[in-house]
């Protein structure tokens, strides 16, 4: 990935609050990422549909979509997480 398209997946990114995106995990559309990963790689990847990479995280449990422990634990906590949007996906992270 250039800088320049990593930079604008960077400016691309903001914190939000769990409850905010509760509409979204009820549509299966909230994706997390692990904190040992980049959440603006993951992103890039995503957006130019590199299939590999994405199954080689899925396999590896580094992604996934959240799960409603995840979304219970953060409701409760008023969780505020790293999130961008990558439709028709919103990817979070710790």
């Amino acid at each position: 990935m250039n800088e320049l398209e990593k930079e604008k997946v960077n400016l691309e990114t903001a914190k939000i609050t769990w409850t905010d995106l509760q509409r979204f995990f009820a549509k299966g559309e909230v994706v997390w990422v692990c904190n040992e990963l980049d959440l603006v790689e993951v992103s890039y990847q995503f957006s130019i549909d590199d299939k590999n990479s994405v199954k080689n995280w899925l396999e590896n449990q580094q992604i996934a979509l959240v799960s409603d422990e995840q979304a219970l634990r953060w409701f409760e906590a008023n969780a505020e997480l790293w999130a961008v949007v990558v439709k028709p996906w919103i990817l979070v992270q710790e």
